[in-house]
């Protein structure tokens, strides 16, 4: 296992924000992280790219406990996060924004033939069809974006690829496309942490689902133990009202 957190919890002041989370990341699998608007899936998703650090709890990286001291230990770890704004210059080429912050160099000087050459091949190695990696990255749609951001990761040796939110702001058809790729990159062995409120979206490519609410756990599955239909429920609330009911059941067995 990569990627690993036991009873990971993290706080602000009093506002318990994780408690008790536990997951896995396997290479060649995705872990669908689900949840509703505060259920704690931002906070998760900092503590395993370096943010924040977890005060409670345990976090392993190739079996090894480590506490991260940053997104650069992280991203030396093979832990790569692309969020939602995707931290592209809409005016820049596609090859540019390919190499920002990492570009490659001729003696002093930003080697433009090889950026462009690159960015063209990691793009298509990826099954990724940008008509021209010389057009401002602003000129493509939304799931090409985030396509680019991943074949990016994948060219700087991730080995664990967080996506946060990636397909909230798409509509059906470019939510196919990125879902495609985060396919392409789990069947090329990294492990990937797919973040969203859609189950709909996380059933299709999940290999493992990992359900919060407020902050703290409902359960994490195998494909194999729920269904699409079972999920949605869960997310819609249900798993709360049969915790209510369990320990109702237990209050009036005590009386």
């Amino acid at each position: 296992m990569i990627l690993q957190t036991r009873d990971i919890g993290k706080s602000f002041g009093s506002v318990l924000a994780l408690r008790g989370v536990s997951m896995g990341v396997e290479a060649g699998q995705v872990t669908c992280v689900l949840g509703d608007n505060g259920a704690g899936k931002s906070t998760l998703i900092k503590i395993l790219a370096g943010v924040h650090r977890h005060d409670t709890g345990t976090l392993l990286v190739d079996g090894a406990e480590v506490r991260l001291t940053g997104p650069r230990d992280a991203l030396d770890r093979g832990i790569a996060t692309v969020y939602q704004d995707l931290a592209m210059i809409p005016l820049m080429s596609v090859w540019r924004n390919f190499f920002l912050g990492s570009e490659p160099r001729k003696g002093l000087a930003f080697d433009v033939r090889t950026a462009r050459r690159v960015a063209g091949e990691e793009l298509r190695a990826m099954g990724i069809d940008i008509r021209d990696v010389d057009q401002p990255v602003g000129t493509l749609s939304g799931g090409e974006r985030q396509s680019v951001a991943i074949a990016r990761a994948v060219h700087f040796g991730a080995r664990v690829l967080i996506l946060d939110e990636p397909t909230s702001a798409l509509g059906v058809k470019q939510a196919g496309v990125v879902l495609r790729y985060i396919a392409r990159a789990r069947d090329r062995g990294l492990g990937v942490v797919f973040i969203t409120h859609n189950p709909h979206h996380a059933y299709p490519v999940g290999d493992r689902f990992l359900l919060l609410n407020r902050g703290a756990s409902l359960g994490e599955y195998a494909k194999a133990d729920i269904t699409r239909e079972r999920l949605t429920a869960l997310m819609a609330g249900e798993a709360e009202l049969e915790a209510l009911a369990h320990e109702l059941e237990r209050d009036e067995s005590t009386m």
